[in-house]
């Protein structure tokens, strides 16, 4: 028995065309990049801003002059302002105060000053990756976004770009002002005594190593749990995506286990980094109060001994406090570095990806048309393809199409119809053979070009958020509102739009969301007619529609086609009759080959599927 041919989503059909494969690397969240490529990305955000990077180091280094002055000054205040108050000269005294002071406004202004001026190094650099990605994500080819869920990609430019902003607005400080502090620090503490300073200098080892330790364990956790969050942000955007069918097939229960297991993940995860946090500022306490304690005790008793000055000790106490409580931070920050490198290196991977559908290195043009047909020739030469997870859906394929003519392709979901849609307008490139327009081939034609010659409907009529004539503009930015109304007029969109409560100004909404299905779709098609393309490809364009809303699609389908090369995907057998010539397809191959009339009055494929549309009807 024959099945009646029913409506099919494109997406439907996908699954026997592209079979998913669990080792496609698109399956995991970080995408692979080249060595370096994490340390490239940051030195290409920081290059353009080297002048101000330069006067945003100068001020810090400034700064922590001024800070560090501090402990010198107790030093001679102890030493020798002291002694001399007791002789009756309050000048040392007096000039001590005046310097600490001074060096506490100076640091103040120069603190104010760096943040002010990172401030705007770091919003710059978010700025320019959040650009990146955003056009970046623009230029990948559709089976990259086929393949990489949308929920990554938000999860790209939102948590991971956090995780990085939290290093650059904290972090960076943190860690120079570290490295700064113990390079001064040490130096001074060599300078005021040598024994105190190496003893101070080995307590370095100890803590390098925990460092070491810490970095290493503690980016394998980040990684995983950058992975987690991520991983709850795919599943989220996917749920609510897909409301409709969720609330439909009563998937709340399911949606809502599942995402259950993914955010006690991330927990887990979260938790871990934690517990990693805590052992690393464990032990680093103890190994600077160990040697605070060691420095302290052997100080107390040169100082008793007369070999080291009270001023020295005092000096070297406080220059230790500031040079260990810096330690916790510096675990902080390797805590907002690890999570950054983590982020930076999905950020990466994603930015390395390339177009599979390249530029051409040396474009050419389309020939000028012939005569006042706006129509050009379509050659399938030899056209080989299969995706790259799954088997060969077009084994060898060869097809022309005169300029002007439609033609409908019909035939069981599998047989490549739509792959044979999505080489048309360049979507892929065939793995062997040609698709020529007017004898160029595709990959020879800059994209503007091609996207001026070549345009697709498609089953989903996409209108983005802004007015009506906003989204028919699409079709050609510079057209004006009479050119966009005389579209809408020649489709027969325009009743209904000047019905709306703005007319042309009304904006309707995420995905369309304020008009109806056919409506959407009578948009498209205004689009599509503004475009004014040579070669027009149909999608399912009437597959999700009701009788009324076809019949009308149809009339504005006519309308969008005469005199156009015309490539139409069908299921709905009433789609074909506007079609001077009908394929049916059978496993990537054209199986049958004629016009309507004469397909029908035969004995094949197509005339059992139209006598059981037929039926259906009766």
């Amino acid at each position: 028995m024959t099945a009646t041919p029913t409506p099919t989503a494109p997406d439907q059909e996908r699954p026997a065309e592209e079979p998913p494969t669990a080792g496609d690397s698109f399956d995991r969240d970080v995408l692979p990049s080249p060595p370096g490529a994490t340390g490239a990305l940051l030195r290409s955000l920081l290059a353009p801003m080297k002048a101000r990077v330069a006067v945003t180091t100068l001020l810090l280094l400034l700064q922590q002059a001024a800070v560090q002055a501090g402990p010198l000054l107790v030093a001679y205040a102890i030493d020798s302002a002291v002694p001399a108050l007791r002789d009756h000269d309050r000048g040392p005294l007096i000039a001590v105060g005046v310097a600490y002071l001074a060096c506490a406004l100076a640091s103040g202004g120069l603190q104010y000053a760096f943040i002010a001026a990172s401030a705007r190094v770091n919003q710059d650099v978010l700025l320019d990756l959040r650009g990146r990605i955003f056009r970046h994500a623009q230029a990948l080819s559709v089976d990259f976004h086929e393949r990489y869920t949308s929920g990554r990609l938000i999860s790209r430019s939102t948590t991971d770009v956090e995780s990085l902003r939290e290093l650059l607005d904290e972090g960076l400080q943190e860690l120079v002002t570290i490295v700064l502090s113990f390079v001064y620090i040490s130096a001074m503490l060599l300078w005021l005594d040598l024994g105190l300073g190496a003893v101070a200098v080995a307590s370095f080892v100890p803590l390098y190593g925990l460092v070491r330790v810490y970095r290493r364990r503690a980016g394998r956790v980040y990684t995983q749990r950058s992975t987690a969050i991520a991983a709850v942000i795919v599943k989220f955007v996917e749920t609510m995506n897909g409301i409709r069918p969720v609330r439909a097939f009563r998937r709340e229960a399911a949606n809502d286990a599942e995402f259950g297991a993914l955010n006690r993940r991330h927990e887990l995860r979260n938790g871990d980094a934690l517990l990693e946090m805590a052992r690393y500022v464990t032990g680093s306490r103890l190994i600077a109060n160990t040697a605070v304690a060691a420095i302290v005790l052997w100080g107390a008793y040169r100082v008793a001994d007369g070999t080291l000055a009270l001023g020295v000790l005092a000096a070297a106490v406080l220059y230790l406090r500031r040079l260990y409580d810096p330690i916790d931070r510096l675990g902080m920050f390797l805590n907002s570095y690890q999570s950054a490198a983590a982020s930076l290196e999905k950020i990466a991977g994603l930015l390395a990806q390339t177009p599979s559908v390249p530029e051409p290195s040396a474009p050419r043009q389309l020939p000028p048309l012939e005569g006042e047909q706006p129509g050009r020739k379509v050659v399938f030469d030899g056209v080989r393809f299969g995706y790259r997870t799954g088997g060969e859906v077009l084994p060898r394929f060869d097809l022309t199409v005169p300029a002007g003519q439609t033609v409908a392709v019909v035939g069981s979901t599998g047989a490549g119809k739509s792959t044979l849609a999505k080489l048309l307008a360049r979507f892929y490139d065939p793995t062997g053979g040609r698709v020529l327009l007017d004898g160029v081939d595709l990959r020879d034609l800059a994209v503007p070009e091609l996207r001026r010659g070549v345009v697709m409907v498609t089953q989903e009529a996409f209108l983005f958020s802004g007015t009506v004539a906003e989204n028919i503009a699409i079709g050609r930015p510079d057209a004006s509102r009479e050119e966009i109304e005389r579209a809408a007029k020649a489709i027969g969109a325009h009743d209904f739009i000047s019905a709306l409560p703005d007319g042309y100004d009304t904006d309707v909404r995420k995905r369309g969301g304020r008009i109806s299905a056919g409506q959407r779709q009578l948009v498209a098609f205004a689009r599509a007619l503004l475009a004014d393309p040579a070669v027009l490809i149909l999608d399912e364009a009437t597959s999700s529609l009701d009788i009324p809303g076809e019949k009308a699609v149809q009339r504005a389908m006519a309308t969008v086609l005469r005199g156009r090369t015309a490539v139409v995907i069908a299921h709905r057998l009433s789609t074909v009759e506007i079609a001077d010539r009908v394929l049916v397809m059978e496993h990537g191959r054209i199986v049958e080959d004629g016009s309507p009339a004469e397909l029908i009055g035969g004995t094949g494929r197509f005339a059992d599927l139209h006598r059981a549309w037929r039926d259906s009807l009766a």
